[in-house]
This record gives C-alpha cells, structure tokens and sequence, in this order.
C-alpha cells in the first residue's frame, strides 16, 4: 500500500531539499501587476512542504502561513525559517488550515493542489480568505512528448516508478480547476524555469519524487543503473538540463 499524502514525503526530506526545483522570482512582480500582492499582504501557503513555495513570499517581505501536515518537511522549513519572523508554521491541512476567519490576502499551493480534498479545501479556503482575496496553484511542470533527455526521463519514470502515472499533477484537469474555482472563473500563466544537474544531482532529484522507488526495495539499483545510462547518453560537460513550464493558475473562489 503507498504511503498516505501526508508521509510518503518523510524518508525524502533531504533529497527535496537539495534537489527539488524552486519557482521563478518573476511570480512575484507578476501577482503584484494582476492580484495586487503587496510586502504587507498576509500569505497562507498551504501543503508548504520544506518552504519552496514560502521563500519566495518571504524575500518579497510578506507575512507568510506555512501550513504543512507532514511533521519532517514541517520541521525542515522552521529549520530553514527559524531566524525569520515572518514565517509562522502550522500544523495543518488544506482542508483544517487552523487559521481565523478571513485573516489572509493571499492562498498559494506550490506543487500541492493534487493532494487536496478539493471540496473541502474549497470551503476553508473561502473562509480563511479576505474578501477579494486570490488563489494561486503552481506547478513546475516538465514538458511532455519531448525528445533528447526530457523524453528519456519521462519514459525512466513511467517504468521506474511505484505509481507516477496516478498520482501525476497533471491529473488536475480544467474540469476539476473550473469546479474549484466557480462561480468565478481563473486564468493561467506560465514561465519558463530549468535546474542543471551533475550525475549526483540527478539521481537526487529522482530519490525526492513520492512515485520513486525507494532505496531499500530491490528493484532500486536497476532503476539507478538504467538513469545513469541516461545521464551518460544526454550529459554535456557533466550535466543534463531539467526543463520545466511553471504554470500558474490565479483567480478568486466562490462561494
């Protein structure tokens, strides 16, 4: 049985520090121009991991909510965040965020959204937003149907992999944004985002995905034999490029 939402991150937790991708800087001067986002906006980031999603809130000098369920990416984030005023953790999920009625201008998911209730995380959004409040989901996405390494990594995962193809981001389709979002309606935009790995790096940020097999299941050493064959095949200089589209989906949630 594959570990639930809320723990299957826990063995990974260094592997995601390292290796898993940040987010562009240029979302902040974007939700700045379209959503009004201001230093002084108070921003719930919810599923907050290992504070990804957090840091770049944090250097924009907002006050941001970190609501993490799983206790190590939690800790590793008040790790990362503990000389910060600014970042206040909580133990607590998308759909029991803890927080006060309309207390946040601003609820961000980074690479989290699939692991929502999304009925009920609908809910308690509306309620923890102020009134006129945004919505943003992100997701670094790696580009499919793609030649040269891309393509070789994609099709690596699909073989190696305790269960990617179902639990895949992309899952969330426009029909499960369209009924998140209604009444209202949400638009997307999209950047351009890419991480230059070693053999090292590679094979880290393979070990962070919940889909990888993990090191103590036997077919493991094949898994990392085969992605080695794809570095050495693909690597220029002693690195491969790991493309992504950053997609950013904004808009306001009814009731």
């Amino acid at each position: 049985m594959n570990p639930a939402p809320t723990k299957r991150f826990s063995s990974r937790i260094k592997d995601y520090i390292l290796y898993r991708p940040g987010y562009p800087k240029e979302i902040i001067s974007f939700l700045a121009e379209h959503c009004g986002l201001k230093s002084s906006s108070v921003v719930a980031d919810i599923g907050s991991g290992t504070g990804k999603s957090a840091e770049l809130f944090l250097e924009n000098r907002n006050m941001v909510f970190g609501v993490e369920p799983n206790m190590d990416m939690r800790l590793a984030a008040e790790n990362l965040f503990h000389d910060n005023p600014l970042f206040i953790s909580i133990n607590g999920t998308a759909e029991q965020t803890r927080l006060p009625d309309h207390h946040v201008d601003m609820i961000i998911a980074g690479q989290a959204f699939h692991w929502f209730d999304y009925t009920k995380a609908k809910v308690e959004f509306h309620r923890i937003l102020k009134p006129g409040g945004y919505i943003i989901l992100i997701w670094n996405e790696r580009p499919v149907n793609q030649v040269g390494f891309m393509g070789a990594y994609d099709d690596f995962l699909k073989e190696y992999s305790t269960d990617y193809e179902q639990i895949d981001h992309r899952n969330v389709n426009e029909t499960i944004l369209a009924e998140f979002y209604a009444p209202d309606t949400y638009k997307l935009e999209e950047f351009q985002y890419k991480q230059v790995f070693d053999f090292t790096g590679l094979k880290g940020r393979y070990d962070s995905a919940s889909y990888a097999i993990p090191a103590y299941d036997p077919g493991y050493d094949n898994a990392i034999k085969e992605l080695k064959k794809i570095f050495e095949q693909y690597q220029t200089d002693g690195n491969v490029v790991m493309e992504y589209v950053t997609k950013v989906y904004w808009g306001k949630v009814g009731k």
